[in-house]
């Protein structure tokens, strides 16, 4: 399953970082086979707007592959100038940062924040 984006996501309870950042939801099993998809999003809302909010709450399996993305994805949107912002990201997604040494760089929130 491929992230969903949304300028506002507002059904949930939660607010987005602001009113025109682009919501990448990364899905649960961020792993290898879903990167093609992943990718494709993530490009699209590096074109479209300086701020980008992943929400990584719902993310169950992660590899080195997605976390290799979500690092590239980052530096790319840091070089044009844009602006990361998590709304959250699971334990899972912090343990796999963690022991790759890229929580810090990827700037995850701690698990269970959304």
């Amino acid at each position: 399953m491929a992230g969903k984006r949304a300028a506002k996501q507002k059904d949930d309870g939660r607010e987005p970082a602001a009113d025109d950042a682009a919501v990448v939801v990364l899905p649960p099993d961020c792993r290898l086979a879903a990167q093609a998809a992943l990718k494709a999003e993530l490009l699209g809302v590096l074109e479209k707007g300086a701020i980008v909010v992943l929400d990584g709450s719902q993310v169950e399996r992660a590899d080195t592959a997605a976390l290799q993305l979500l690092v590239l994805f980052r530096r790319e949107l840091q070089a044009c100038g844009g602006t990361l912002d998590w709304r959250g990201a699971s334990e899972t997604l912090n343990e796999a940062a963690g022991l790759l040494g890229l929580a810090q760089i990827l700037e995850l929130p701690a698990a269970g924040l959304a």
